[in-house]
């Protein structure tokens, strides 16, 4: 009889233990459990918006004046003259604007000829010798590669204004442009096809306070189709310096030897 006692009674501590330990496990269990992830207090949230406005193009000034052509790497502007329009691809490392109508070239090779372009760069100084390169010396050396960019071979060596077959000087003088003294050759091209052009390198130090030389090319077809002439002399006396006063000189202004 005693010893039937001791073996319920050692059987029902087994029983205890049992349940303790299969509590123990099961409470563990549910402290390691990861909570879910929609339960995880103090989770960020990071959403894109649909709507978020792109920032502006490289080149482009977010005040621009729609009414003039912006050369942000040169520190200028130059004004849109009527029936012109601002080009949407960066031609090199400045600013193009050109006139609004095209028409299928005299040479042949393309419908895409424009009557009028004007183009400011960086001036390249990398064949320079014979010491410091001046806004003359750049522009003399510059109107020849601006004549046969316009007229002569374009980059796909298509002729397509026939080839230049001469040219004259029209002009050759100092100039002041937005304040500083620069120099402007003009040429009048006669082409192989067509009424031929008047072609301009315009040349003084930049506004941006690099020191830089900017060359501004003009390309004005000839003939009743092309624009006045005068706008050459219009769109010089218009350039400015960015955030800068109106104050200019322009086409036969009185200044000093560059």
């Amino acid at each position: 009889g005693g010893r039937g006692r001791r073996i319920a009674a050692l059987s029902a501590a087994a029983v205890v233990l049992v349940a303790a330990v299969a509590t123990g496990t099961v409470l563990l269990g549910k402290d390691d459990d990861p909570a879910p992830p929609d339960a995880a207090p103090g989770s960020p949230t990071v959403a894109a918006s649909a709507t978020e406005e792109p920032g502006p193009s490289p080149g482009k000034s977010e005040e621009a004046d729609p009414g003039r052509l912006t050369d942000q790497l040169n520190g200028i502007s130059l004004p849109i003259p009527d029936g012109w329009t601002e080009s949407d691809r960066a031609l090199g490392s400045g600013a193009t604007m050109y006139t609004d109508v095209t028409y299928d070239c005299p040479g042949g090779g393309s419908p895409l000829c424009r009557h009028g372009q004007v183009t400011s760069v960086t001036a390249d100084l990398s064949g320079a010798t014979g010491g410091a390169a001046t806004a003359r010396s750049v522009a003399e050396k510059d109107i020849g590669k601006a004549a046969d960019a316009a007229y002569d071979e374009d980059a796909l060596g298509n002729r397509t204004h026939g080839g230049i077959t001469s040219h004259s000087v029209v002009k050759a003088q100092n100039v002041a442009v937005a304040g500083r003294a620069g120099y402007l050759v003009r040429w009048k091209v006669v082409t192989g096809a067509g009424p031929g052009g008047y072609v301009q390198s315009l040349v003084f130090p930049s506004t941006a306070g690099t020191g830089a030389l900017v060359v501004v090319r003009f390309a004005f077809d000839a003939g009743p189709d092309g624009p006045d002439l005068a706008e050459m002399d219009r769109i010089t006396a218009g350039i400015r310096a960015i955030g800068g006063d109106a104050t200019s000189g322009g086409v036969g202004s009185s200044i000093g030897p560059d």
